[in-house]
């Protein structure tokens, strides 16, 4: 969040980013409600020393044997008293209604983010891998295709368990998913990052601490929707990302300047509600509500995490040149930039099994794998994670920064697309055959039951 002081100190530039954000926030409310809790601030502290000169003047006139005035004294002070309390009561829901209201200010975009309106005006900064592509079939299979022919991606068992948005990884499908995951933290243990397996539920003040409430609370899942007489004493959300807990790990907390850069590292399954409401990309495993994903977590000093946000970056690229995937990196303009950002850049990786107009000239599509960001002070304020810079002198809020290395279903999907062959199998990267107990091929597998058979041999 933006600090009150800040807000105070420089509205025109709230108002702008208001409106490179695209956010609808009253900002002229927060100065309103700041200006009279001010006012009712200073209004109490004349009361008080009020109050404290009266009191003084009571002993003073009773050691007198001024006891008429003394009375009158004592009636005065009751009457301050009492106007302090209202003030006091007053100020107390300002503030309350101030910090509300400064939850709703999104970050200030970084001073270099390109401004657009939306997603059309992200640049893309370059692209990897498309120098040496690998032969492909004429015509590539979707994943979604391929994965029920291979019977590695079971999306109607998974519906039935679970409702849509769901899918069952089987076989080779779930061996592949759990190469992934190892792979990926092996890469980031290189890297120097430290392994952290988080708790899946997380608080509604972890939510806050990060950004994703009070904004995106529709997207979360309740731990007690279905019921939630049986969980009035609940205030638990399945987690969107590792983001969230791994970042509260150090809330309300001061670390020392020595323990920083923090790189933590963690795997998680996620969920999203908002995952599966976009059109054609509801088919297969490119949205879904469950995901497995490995989170890179980054806790610097200020004045580092410019450089480490590229160092971020190459991080997460590092996973995809090891698997040999082709990708482009996306930096999001001002109006594409997430709530809590200030700079962003988008990894996706290149799908070839369906045609989509914003493709490269080979066809397929792009499927973001990673967002790396920085939100500078912004969640370590809402989250209270400061650092002592030296440790005889004042905290300060420290800088985060996170990016996914990398979201597993979408991997999976290029890699069936992309090392995908000609007779339906699909080849197993070199850098994963070793997470595959050596297995070079995904051949596939026999289905099982009645539904496996053609309607002349049940």
């Amino acid at each position: 969040m933006l600090s009150r002081q800040f807000v105070r100190e420089n509205p025109e530039e709230v108002r702008d980013a208001l409106a490179k954000k695209g956010v609808d926030a009253d900002l002229d409310r927060i100065l309103d409600v700041d200006e009279e809790w001010r006012e009712l601030k200073r209004k109490g502290d004349d009361l008080r020393h009020q109050r404290n000169e009266v009191s003084s003047r009571i002993g003073r006139l009773k050691q007198e044997g001024e006891e008429e005035e003394a009375q009158e004294a004592i009636e005065r002070s009751q009457e301050l008293k009492s106007e302090l309390e209202a003030v006091e009561e007053r100020a107390d829901e300002l503030e309350s209604e101030l910090e509300r209201l400064l939850l709703t200010l999104p970050q200030l975009p970084a001073d270099d983010v390109p401004v657009g309106a939306d997603e059309s005006e992200n640049v893309e900064r370059r692209r990897e891998g498309f120098d040496d592509l690998r032969d492909l079939p004429e015509e590539v299979t979707p994943h979604y295709d391929l994965g029920e022919e291979l019977d590695v991606l079971d999306f109607e068992r998974g519906a039935k368990v679970s409702g849509g948005g769901f899918y069952f990884a089987k076989g080779d499908g779930a061996k592949l998913e759990h190469a992934l995951v190892q792979f990926m933290l092996d890469v980031h243990r290189e890297q120097g990052y430290s392994d952290v397996f988080p708790p899946i539920p997380v608080n509604s003040k972890s939510m806050e601490g990060t950004g994703q409430f009070p904004k995106f609370v529709e997207d979360a899942y309740r731990i007690g929707d279905v019921n939630e007489a049986d969980y009035e004493d609940d205030d638990l959300w399945l987690l969107p990302t590792a983001e969230v807990p791994v970042t509260n790990m150090y809330r309300d907390e001061i670390l020392l300047s020595e323990d920083l850069p923090l790189k933590h590292q963690a795997y998680t399954p996620n969920f999203r509600r908002e995952a599966g409401e976009h059109g054609t990309e509801t088919r297969g495993i490119v949205r879904v509500h469950q995901f497995n994903k490995v989170e890179m977590v980054n806790f610097v000093r200020p004045e580092e995490s410019e450089e480490r946000f590229e160092g971020l970056v190459a991080e997460a690229e590092e996973v995809l040149e090891r698997l040999e995937l082709p990708y482009r990196i996306l930096e999001m303009c001002t109006g594409d930039l997430g709530f809590t950002q200030a700079k962003k850049y988008d990894i996706e990786v290149w799908a070839p099994g369906d045609d989509m107009e914003d493709g490269p000239e080979e066809g397929g599509r792009w499927l973001e794998v990673s967002s790396v960001s920085n939100f500078e002070a912004f969640q370590a304020r809402r989250a209270g994670i400061r650092y002592r810079p030296e440790r005889h002198e004042s905290a300060e809020h420290l800088h985060t920064l996170n990016g996914s290395g990398l979201a597993v279903p979408r991997i999976v999907v290029a890699v069936l697309e992309y090392y995908q062959n000609e007779d339906g199998t699909v080849d197993v990267p070199e850098a994963l055959q070793p997470y595959m107990g050596g297995q070079e091929v995904i051949e596939g597998h026999e289905k099982v039951g009645e539904s496996a058979l053609g309607s002349g041999e049940k």
